[in-house]
């Protein structure tokens, strides 16, 4: 699995191949900077969830908020997970709120992808002073 951060003005452009999704997911990151303009930091994450799956549901992005997934495990169904926004039922945005991303909240997406299947994540936190956004890839 890989990740990487993006940040305002120093774009990664990762080959195809390493990173799929690409332009999906930079239209999901143009979202996320979109709704931390308006709000700003201070909400809870409900607020900064619907306020982004609005956003994207504007620009025609089809966003599934709180969207049912099952879990696997070898091979079988064990449980669902809710992931906080599903896009275009390829990538997991999973919402935060807090002053900085922790690696606890990294991992905890990695498990969603493994446990669902789901190869891209964008892990988003909107409760700092710039929006805070890491992309996240399983490995095949």
């Amino acid at each position: 699995m890989s990740a990487d951060n993006t940040q305002i003005g120093h774009p990664y452009h990762p080959d195809a191949a390493s990173y799929p999704h690409q332009e999906l997911t930079q239209k999901i990151i143009g979202a996320a900077f979109e709704v931390h303009r308006e709000l700003g930091p201070g909400f809870l994450e409900k607020v900064y969830e619907t306020a982004l799956a609005r956003e994207m549901e504007t620009r025609g992005l089809p966003a599934r908020p709180q969207a049912e997934i099952t879990v696997h495990y070898k091979g079988q169904p064990v449980g669902v997970y809710y992931a906080d926004i599903l896009v275009d039922g390829k990538v997991i945005c999973e919402i935060k709120a807090t002053e900085t991303l922790a690696s606890a909240h990294e991992a905890q997406l990695l498990h969603y992808l493994k446990a669902t299947g789901i190869q891209v994540g964008l892990l988003l936190n909107f409760g700092s002073q710039r929006v805070q956004v890491k992309r996240l890839v399983r490995s095949q």
